[in-house]
C-alpha cells in the first residue's frame, strides 16, 4: 500500500500548501482519495507527483469540515466515475466557536448530479474485503477529551460537537490492518482502543493542545499500542516535535511525501 500526502499544512518541497489534508491511496484493489483538502491544490499536487485522479474509484470524505472536503466539487469535475462516500451527517452546521462556519458548501445539494454519486454511510460500511467505514456509533469512550471549541447548530442553537459526522476507514492488506483518521475529533486515544490498527495515518487534533503534561501522558498512552503512526495536520508539527521523544513509532507524513505500509 502506497500513501501519497496531496496536501498537508507543511511540506518537505517546493509545494505551496494550505492549512488541510487530501491523500491518494494505492491499494491492491483501489485508488482512494481520502479527503481534498479546502481548495484545488490537491489537483495541482497530484500532477506535481505524477497521479491522475481520473483513475481514483473511490472517494472518501472523512468528516464535513471545509479543509476536508472543499475540493470535493474539484475532485468530481475531474472524475466522473469514482462514488463519494461521506456520513449522513456530514453538511451539518458546523462551526468553530458561535461564529465562524467551518462545514461544507451546502449549495452543493442543489446539484443533483453532485448528489447522484455521494453515498451516505452510517456506523459500519463494508465496501468489500478490503475496505470497511466505521463511525463508531455508540462506541464507548475511554477519555473524553472534548470539542475543542467546535460546535454544530441544530435548531437555531450552538451545541458542542459529537463529531457523529466522522468515520474512520480501515484498510486490510497484507495481514495489516491500517486506519486513516482524518482528524481523530473523537479522541485519538479513544479511536485506539476501539480499532487497536497495525498502522494509523492522520491527524492527533492537538494543534492547540498544551505542550504539558497532559500532552506527555496522551504520548506515553499512544505508545504502548503495537501501532506504527505517521501523523499529520491537526497534530501541529511542535506538537508532534514534543511528543516524538516519548513515541518510539511517531512520524510525519508532510505535504509531497510519499509511504509504502
Amino acid at each position: 500500500m502506497k500513501i501519497t500526502a496531496l496536501t498537508e499544512n507543511t511540506t518537505n518541497k517546493d509545494w505551496p500548501v494550505e492549512h488541510g489534508l487530501s491523500l491518494f491511496i494505492e491499494t491492491n484493489r483501489h485508488k482512494i482519495l481520502f479527503d481534498s483538502g479546502q481548495s484545488s491544490l490537491f489537483e495541482e499536487n497530484a500532477k506535481r507527483a505524477g497521479i491522475n485522479l481520473k483513475d481514483v474509484d473511490i472517494c472518501i470524505l472523512s468528516h464535513g469540515h471545509y479543509d476536508h472536503g472543499g475540493g470535493l466539487r474539484t475532485f468530481m469535475s475531474i472524475n466522473d466515475r469514482a462514488s463519494v462516500y461521506m456520513n449522513k451527517n456530514a453538511f451539518g452546521y458546523h462551526y468553530h466557536g458561535e461564529e465562524r462556519y467551518i462545514g461544507l458548501n451546502r449549495d452543493w445539494l442543489n446539484d443533483d448530479e453532485f448528489c447522484r454519486r455521494i453515498i451516505y454511510t452510517e456506523g459500519v460500511t463494508r465496501i468489500d474485503d478490503e475496505l470497511t467505514l466505521n463511525d463508531a456509533k455508540g462506541f464507548k469512550k475511554v477519555i473524553d477529551m472534548g470539542a475543542a471549541g467546535l460546535c454544530v447548530k441544530e435548531d437555531g442553537k450552538f451545541i458542542p460537537e459529537d463529531f457523529r459526522h466522522e468515520h474512520y476507514l480501515s484498510i486490510k492488506e497484507n495481514d495489516k490492518n491500517v486506519l486513516i483518521s482524518g482528524c481523530s475529533h473523537r479522541g485519538i486515544i479513544n479511536i485506539m482502543n476501539w480499532f487497536k490498527p497495525d498502522v494509523l495515518i492522520g491527524g492527533f487534533h492537538f494543534m492547540k493542545h498544551d505542550m504539558d503534561e497532559e500532552l506527555t501522558e496522551y504520548a506515553k498512552i499512544l505508545d504502548k499500542f503495537d501501532t506504527q503512526y505517521y501523523t499529520c495536520h491537526c497534530t501541529g508539527r511542535d506538537r508532534y516535535e514534543y511528543m516524538l521523544p516519548y513515541m518510539k513509532k511517531l512520524h510525519y507524513l508532510a505535504e509531497g511525501d510519499v509511504i509504502e505500509v
